[in-house]
């Protein structure tokens, strides 16, 4: 009770919503995720949670009528996550991984029936398990596996590493259940770290990225591979001059697709369609010069390929036509769609024309819906009474050095006449990312930061600038060895298109970001004192010192041009700490303890030369968490403390 007093003290009432409010409320949001429709697309089957707790369960329904949703029931107690939803080809038996009755997290295969009854565990696994995919007779299922380490990638928290480091490396294979005898081998080689993979047409072979390890590190410099599934060789076929994701056979067996482009995170696709014979010859891009970013793609027929991408602040839904070069678009719209990766959100059924799909932006909640591409019915009804206590968001756009430049604009959940109101730049991470409207309680709570702001009498300006997804690759790459500069202009044209026309006081602006935003907060307080506050969350203070910290440097040699020991000038030419004398703005600063895309010891010397210089500052760093925050408690405190930060300095 006296932690409630002194929080309701340190945030006094301003409009009608308080941080911790803010925050139960949007914890109440039912979260829907691993969305999966069967082939013939009359199942849908998603992981359903809410956004304050971390259990997950599996529902299953009809992809059309009124039928309620079914959740999966397993015989084993205590809290379970489910993840990572496959149906198999007749559309009969839905696969997936759960902790249910597990120690440690660990995550069992599991087989349901297409109504969610007769669930049972086939595997005893001990590692990290992920993304099942059935064999297109059904009599297997394929899986990443890493026989007795963990997984999931580096946006989860790294383990302590100790004792002889080069050992500790496990690398991730593709395993195969055979559903007759319940029997799992290994099946790629075990000096490569697998990260996607797709079973060709006759089954004897997968399309793979890979790797040596470690595999955290190492998807930046990924190949495609062919593996025998008998004799567990691997080929290299391709060897992209950027990043690559996504490979899948065509139909015949004849080529074989992908998404290859800048990319600064696994698992957040984004780039050209390209194709290739099945032998890694004939390489096309199908996309060239397209203002888009594909994110996700179907093969259809030999011939045609469905594609989800990345439009502006938006996306679309396209069919290609290899034949002849053309592009429909199905659908296009101001939400964030995907397909696989990171959090997808999209599933189609074989035919290529019916999908499923969990919509939501910052006016509407999440909910699931199927139907027709782009004419789809709400099946889902969770999220009904959840009300948005926070102003209407609009798309502003403005242009800059020959770049036609997009952002979203919340504006205070009240605009009064006659008075200005403060306004808190949020620049996304990444840089190969894009900012897509969405209901503010998904991806570990951390964009309720939006919300909550609005809420309290802010504006928000999020904006997309040069390096971001949605406008082509030249665009996505216009920031490769440029870091900080060309972006932070963008940046600052947007606040300036903004004031000419929004009641935005210019004398409180203040600056937050995670990631590669919180390096551009800790970049943007040392070029520019127009701002009074700003908050840095997991952010780099010096490109040198952190390409030897982090546990992925190879991500930053496609957009630096070398490693820091080749050419430090470029590095350097980006770090915050060589203008830290320069800063004039209180800075709050946020990180995990055991974060291993940014590690603390950044956020530590930001910190450590601000308190040196006198400039208002704090450290906060989350013990046990990664670069992204699972716990609600620190979700909810983090929220709190940037909130309180920005009211300090700018109310």
């Amino acid at each position: 009770m006296k932690k409630r007093v002194l929080l309701l003290c340190l945030f006094p009432a301003l409009l009608n919503a308080q941080p911790m409010q803010l925050i139960e409320e949007l914890g109440k949001t039912a979260l829907y995720g691993d969305i999966a429709l069967s082939s013939d697309g009359k199942n849908l089957a998603w992981v359903q949670s809410t956004a304050a707790t971390t259990a997950k369960q599996t529902f299953v329904r009809a992809a059309s009528g009124d039928t309620a949703p079914t959740p999966i029931n397993l015989e084993a107690a205590g809290e379970r996550k489910d993840f990572d939803l496959a149906w198999s080809p007749d559309s009969n038996t839905l696969a997936f991984f759960s902790t249910a009755g597990e120690k440690n997290d660990q995550r069992q295969l599991w087989l349901a029936n297409r109504d969610g009854a007769g669930a049972k565990k086939i595997t005893s696994l001990s590692g990290y398990a992920a993304r099942p995919r059935w064999s297109h007779d059904g009599k297997q299922i394929a899986f990443l596996y890493v026989e007795g380490g963990g997984g999931g990638g580096p946006l989860f928290a790294a383990q302590p590493t100790t004792g002889v480091i080069d050992k500790s490396i496990h690398n991730q294979r593709i395993a195969i259940v055979d559903l007759a005898t319940a029997q799992a081998r290994q099946v790629s080689p075990p000096d490569l770290h697998v990260y996607d993979f797709d079973w060709s047409p006759d089954d004897k072979m997968f399309v793979a990225t890979a790797a040596p390890g470690p595999g955290d590190n190492n998807w930046w410099i990924a190949q495609i591979h062919k593996i025998d599934i008998d004799s567990s060789k691997a080929t290299a076929i391709y060897k992209p001059s950027l990043q690559i994701a996504v490979p899948r056979w065509s139909p015949d067996g004849k080529s074989i697709a992908f998404i290859e482009g800048l990319m600064s995170d696994e698992g957040f696709h984004g780039g050209d369609l390209f194709t290739m014979s099945a032998d890694g010859s004939d390489v096309v891009n199908r996309t060239r010069g397209r203002k888009s970013s594909i994110s996700a793609l179907f093969w259809q027929t030999p011939d045609r390929i469905l594609v989800t991408e990345y439009v502006s602040g938006g996306s679309a839904i396209s069919e290609l036509s290899l034949a002849n070069g053309s592009v429909a678009t199905l659908w296009k719209g101001d939400e964030g769609i995907h397909a696989f990766g990171n959090f997808p959100n999209f599933g189609l059924a074989k035919d290529g024309k019916f999908a499923a799909v969990v919509r939501s932006d910052y006016d509407t909640p999440p909910e699931v819906w199927a139907g027709t591409i782009g004419q789809w019915n709400r099946l889902t009804n969770d999220n009904s009474a959840l009300p948005a206590n926070w102003g209407k968001a609009e798309s502003v756009h403005w242009t800059i050095e020959g770049f036609y430049i997009q952002g979203w604009l919340l504006p205070p959940v009240n605009v009064e006449a006659n008075k200005k109101y403060p306004m808190v730049v949020l620049i996304h991470g990444g840089p190969s990312s894009v900012t897509t409207p969405e209901w503010p309680a998904g991806f570990g709570m951390s964009r309720a930061i939006i919300a909550a702001l609005s809420a309290r009498g802010y504006y928000v300006l999020l904006p997309n600038p040069r390096g971001s997804y949605g406008q082509g690759e030249d665009f996505t790459r216009a920031n490769v060895k440029d870091f900080g500069h060309g972006d932070l202009r963008d940046a600052m044209a947007g606040i300036d298109a903004v004031l000419k026309k929004y009641p935005i006081d210019p004398n409180r602006l203040g600056v937050t970001g995670w990631s590669y935003g919180g390096f551009m907060t800790m970049w943007t307080v040392t070029q520019t004192n127009r701002f009074h506050a700003a908050v840095a969350g997991a952010g780099i203070a010096n490109w040198q010192s952190y390409y030897g910290q982090n546990l992925i440097d190879q991500w930053m040699i496609p957009f630096f041009g070398a490693s820091v020991y080749d050419d430090p000038a470029v590095y350097d030419k980006s770090s915050p700490i060589r203008f830290i004398k320069n800063v004039k703005t209180p800075t709050l600063i946020i990180v995990g303890e055991r974060d291993a895309e940014c590690p603390s010891a950044q956020s530590y010397e930001f910190w450590h030369a601000l308190r040196t210089l006198g400039v208002p500052t704090q450290l906060i760093i989350y013990p046990g968490e990664g670069h992204l925050f699972i716990k609600p408690e620190s979700q909810t405190d983090r929220l709190e403390k940037t909130v309180a930060w920005f009211d300090k300095y700018l109310s």
